[in-house]
């Protein structure tokens, strides 16, 4: 998926737990590591407010586009 999740590294920067980010945001550590892990296929607004209020961030610091890798773009002619 294009869209990844870097939890890891503002846990990191605020020297937090992923078992107190999930109490502190108010949901379970098993929801917060599918998010974490990049297995969610969704979020809702008021997860992505809560855990930007509990570490201090904006939405941009959590989460980020990248662009899918292709083959052929690189080679069009396909030789």
């Amino acid at each position: 998926m294009p869209i990844t999740v870097d939890i890891d590294v503002m846990l990191a920067k605020r020297k937090m737990s992923v078992g107190e980010l999930a109490d502190r945001v108010g949901i379970t550590p098993a929801n917060l590591a599918v998010l974490k892990n990049g297995r969610a296929k969704a979020v809702r607004f008021a997860t992505l407010a809560a855990l930007c209020e509990v570490l201090e961030c904006q939405p941009g610091d959590l989460l980020h586009w990248e662009a899918p890798y292709a083959e052929d773009s690189e080679n069009p002619g396909g030789e």
